[in-house]
């Protein structure tokens, strides 16, 4: 689920929107019909708002991006991926706590 401060993601702007990207790139690999998945969604979205500027987080739903699921290896969502300079940096799959993926993104961007 996008919010002001995501953005979606799919197949075809996939490698524009996180592979092409000039700054680190948190991705959210979830499912409409996940609870889990929908736990999250207000998680990220709090992410994406404290990050703006310096991390854009974007939203793949597995169901209308399978190519982009099946690339990185995503078959359990949530997953979340960070993406530095094109590359994958940081993986966290399952619902964590907020504090793991504020730990993953100061690791690889730095602390605000």
């Amino acid at each position: 689920m996008a919010t002001d401060n995501t953005v979606p993601i799919d197949d075809a702007n996939f490698d524009t929107e996180v592979l092409g990207a000039g700054q680190p790139v948190l991705v959210d690999f979830s499912s409409q019909g996940c609870g889990p998945c929908q736990i999250l969604a207000p998680t990220i979205a709090e992410i994406a708002g404290e990050y703006a500027g310096r991390v854009k987080v974007g939203n793949v739903d597995v169901g209308a991006a399978p190519r982009a699921a099946t690339r990185y290896g995503v078959f359990a969502v949530p997953t979340v991926i960070l993406f530095r300079n094109g590359e994958p940096v940081e993986r966290l799959s399952g619902l964590r706590p907020k504090t793991a993926y504020i730990a993953a993104l100061d690791s690889h961007v730095g602390a605000k």
